[in-house]
């Protein structure tokens, strides 16, 4: 009898011992590794040109400097914008510099990096400014998600830092497929969903289209757009797509 138990116990114990281990990612390191199946580092040291809702944009970076410009037609001129670590500038026809009130300047400035942002994901989600919170795991369209809550110190997260933002992983190939955000800006307030499409490498960076997409249920929270979004209760909006891009990576080895 008491041979039998502890051949009983022994088996017990190495059953558990060879049960495979599961691997529990914090938030972190699940946008450290969905940077890293998007582009990694090469995105810091790169010229990228894409052309977004017929404005021209090149988001330069190199060793953590920045230099974004937009070029866009106005009044059969081509007004040229700069945001770079020294701040805003706008020229005409890339010679006659503009004057603009600090409060336009704000708006330029946030309007390019909102662009530049929306096109680099996930990068930058690791920027010292992110604070991130792993919601837990949920499924759409019959994948499973990690679900992440991003919010910005007030501190280097920008003019919008009290935006929040909801990711969600796939637990597979760690590639961001859906985000939400709210804003809060002068011209109002809300949510949107969206939902990455036309996924493409170009020289080594993934990009991505979206479907954007808004509830008209004000009651909906910010975390459950991807659940109304499952359920068909999310209105579509608008296409986010990024045209003839081009990626230049400088002193990548």
């Amino acid at each position: 009898m008491k041979y039998s138990l502890i051949v009983l116990m022994a088996f017990i114990m190495f059953s558990c011992n060879n049960k495979p281990k599961i691997e529990l990612l914090s938030a972190e390191e699940i946008i450290s590794k969905s940077i890293e199946v998007s582009g990694s580092e090469k995105f810091e040291n790169s010229i990228v040109r894409f052309d977004f809702r017929e404005m021209e944009y090149i988001i330069h970076r190199n060793r953590g400097h920045y230099h974004y410009e937009r070029r866009f037609n106005d009044d059969l001129t081509e007004i040229h914008d700069v945001l770079s670590n020294d701040g805003f500038e706008r020229t005409r026809e890339g010679v006659l510099k503009i004057n603009v009130a600090d409060s336009m300047k704000t708006k330029y400035s946030s309007s390019i990096n909102s662009v530049q942002y929306f096109a680099s994901l996930p990068y930058g989600l690791n920027a010292k400014a992110v604070k991130k919170a792993l919601l837990g795991e949920e499924q759409i369209k019959d994948r499973t998600y990690y679900k992440i809550k991003v919010t910005f110190k007030e501190e280097g997260g920008g003019e919008d830092f009290e935006d929040v933002f909801v990711y969600w992983v796939d637990k597979k190939s760690f590639k961001v497929d859906y985000l939400a955000y709210s804003y809060n800006e002068d011209d109002g307030k809300g949510m949107r969903f969206r939902e990455a499409y036309n996924e493409r490498y170009v020289n080594g960076l993934r990009f991505v289209d979206y479907n954007n997409y808004k509830t008209e249920d004000t009651s909906t929270k910010l975390v459950d757009l991807g659940k109304a979004f499952e359920n068909n209760q999310l209105k579509l909006l608008s296409k986010i797509e990024l045209k003839n891009i081009a990626v230049e990576l400088i002193n990548y080895l």
